[in-house]
C-alpha cells in the first residue's frame, strides 16, 4: 500500500510537470528546510523555489531514505545545518546523473514513509515537499525497500555492453580510460575546504590533455562533470570503449595518524594491510551510501572465467603499477613509504583490462593538499603518469610479441 501511494504521488506530479513550463533548476531554500525527529520517527521538509518531478523510496543495509528529483540545485545547502535529527545519521545531496539530483538520509533504524506530500503555491510556483517517516519492523522495511519501477526513471544501460579488445602491441592508439574518483552526491574525502571529487576531476581533465598531446593515445573520462557514476558503470565505460588500461584517481584523508605521498594499488582479494582494506571498504561502500545497491551473488561459471582472464591481465596491471612508481620517483614526486599496495577495489575488477588505482596524496596532509591545488605540481604528476604509461606500453607490447612467438 505504501509503495502504491509513492507511485501515485510521483505519477500525478509527473503529469503536472508535463503541463507546466519550468524554467531553470529548482533551488532549495535552506532556511525553510530541515530534517527533524518527530513522533518516534523523523520528517524531511524541503522548500523549493519551484516544483519538480520527484520520487521517494527506501533502501536497506544500511537503512536509507532516498529522494530523487528532476532536477534540484543544492548550491549553498549545508548538510550539517539541514540535519537537526538524532535519528538521521548523515545527509548527502548532489548530482546523481545528468538531469537528476538525489538526497540520501542515513537513518539509525528502519523507518517507512507514512506521508509524502508536495504542495505548490499557485501564485509563485514555489513548492514544499514533506516526508514523514514512522518506525517499522525490520522485516517490513526490507520488504518495502527498493526503487519503484516507474517509466522515465530507469537507469540508462544502452551502449554499456562489455567487449574485449585485442591485446595492445604498440601498433594502434592506446585506449586509456581515466576515472576521476567520486562525484555528484559522493564527495569522497573532504579537508581544508576542498573535496576529493573536485580535485580528481580537475586533475583528470588536465591529464587527458597531456596524454592526447603526447600522441598515440585516445583518452576517455568516466565522468566529465560533477555527476555521480556508480562503480559498476565506471568499469562498464571501460568495456564499452574497449580500453587498453584503466587508471582510477583518488586522494584519501586519514582520520587518525599521518601519511603523505602517492600510492599505487592493484587488485587483490586480500588487502596488503589493514589501512588498504579500510580504504577499499570506504571506496566500495560509496555506491550503497549514495543510494545504489549493487549487491548480488556472481554466477559460479562467470567467476571461474574471470579468474582465468585475470591470470593474464593481473601481471600486466602489476607492471603498470611498478612503472607508475618508478616514474613518480624519477620526477622527484612524493611517494608513500609503501607506494605499491593491493586491495579489493571494485573499480579494479575488470578481468580483461589492466587496472590500477592511484592515490595521488592525502587530503589530510596539508602538504599533499597544497600540492593537489598547485597547477605546477599537477603538471609534474601528469607528466610522470604520461611517461609511466608510455614505458609500460613499450614493455607490454614487447611481451605480447614474445607470447605470440
Amino acid at each position: 500500500m505504501i509503495r502504491a501511494i509513492w507511485v501515485m504521488v510521483v505519477c500525478l506530479w509527473a503529469g503536472l510537470a508535463a503541463a507546466q513550463d519550468f524554467s531553470g533548476l529548482a533551488r532549495v531554500l535552506p532556511d525553510e528546510s530541515g530534517v527533524e525527529d518527530r513522533r518516534g520517527g523523523l520528517s524531511v521538509e524541503l522548500a523549493l523555489s519551484q516544483g519538480v518531478p520527484y520520487r521517494v523510496f527506501t533502501l536497506n543495509d544500511p537503512a536509507r531514505l532516498v529522494m530523487d528529483f528532476r532536477e534540484v540545485d543544492w548550491q549553498g545547502v549545508d548538510a550539517g545545518a539541514l540535519d537537526r535529527s538524532d535519528r538521521a545519521l548523515a545527509l548527502r545531496m548532489g548530482g546523481f546523473r545528468p538531469g537528476w539530483s538525489r538526497m540520501v538520509v542515513d537513518m539509525d533504524g528502519p523507518y517507512l514513509p507514512e506521508t509524502v506530500d508536495l504542495r505548490v503555491t499557485p501564485e509563485t510556483g514555489a513548492a514544499r515537499l514533506e516526508v514523514v517517516l514512522g518506525a517499522a519492523d525490520a522485516e517490513a522495511f526490507a520488504t518495502a525497500a527498493g526503487a519503484p519501477d516507474l517509466p522515465g526513471w530507469e537507469l540508462p544501460s544502452e551502449g554499456l555492453r562489455a567487449e574485449r579488445r585485442p591485446r595492445q602491441r604498440g601498433e594502434d592508439p592506446l585506449m586509456v580510460v581515466v576515472d576521476p574518483g567520486h562525484g555528484g552526491i559522493d564527495p569522497g574525502a573532504e579537508a581544508g575546504g576542498v573535496a576529493e571529487k573536485d580535485l580528481m576531476l580537475q586533475f583528470a581533465r588536465e591529464l587527458k590533455e597531456m596524454l592526447l598531446r603526447a600522441g598515440g593515445m585516445e583518452v576517455i573520462l568516466t565522468r566529465t562533470d560533477d555527476s555521480f557514476v556508480s562503480l559498476e558503470r565506471r568499469v562498464a565505460v571501460a568495456h564499452r570503449v574497449q580500453a587498453d588500461i584503466f587508471i582510477s584517481l583518488h586522494a584519501d584523508a586519514l582520520r587518525e595518524g599521518r601519511a603523505h605521498g602517492a600510492t599505487v594499488y592493484t587488485l587483490s582479494d586480500s588487502a596488503s594491510d589493514a589501512a588498504s582494506a579500510a580504504l577499499a571498504e570506504r571506496h566500495n561502500r560509496a555506491d550503497m551510501l549514495a543510494g545504489v545497491d549493487l549487491r548480488g551473488s556472481d554466477d559460479v561459471v562467470a567467476d571461474v572465467l574471470m579468474d582465468l582472464a585475470r591470470m593474464e591481465t593481473q601481471p600486466r596491471a602489476e607492471r603498470l603499477a611498478k612503472a607508475v612508481r618508478l616514474s613518480l620517483a624519477a620526477h622527484d614526486l612524493p611517494l608513500h613509504s609503501r607506494p605499491l599496495r593491493h586491495a579489493g577495489f571494485s573499480v579494479l575488477k575488470s578481468p580483461d583490462i589492466p587496472s590500477v588505482l592511484v592515490e595521488l596524496g592525502f587530503l589530510s596532509s596539508e602538504r599533499d593538499r597544497a600540492n593537489l591545488r598547485d597547477a605546477g605540481w599537477r603538471g609534474r604528476m601528469g607528466a610522470a603518469l604520461r611517461d609511466a604509461i608510455a614505458a609500460w606500453r613499450q614493455e607490454d607490447a614487447a611481451r605480447a610479441d614474445l607470447v605470440r612467438q
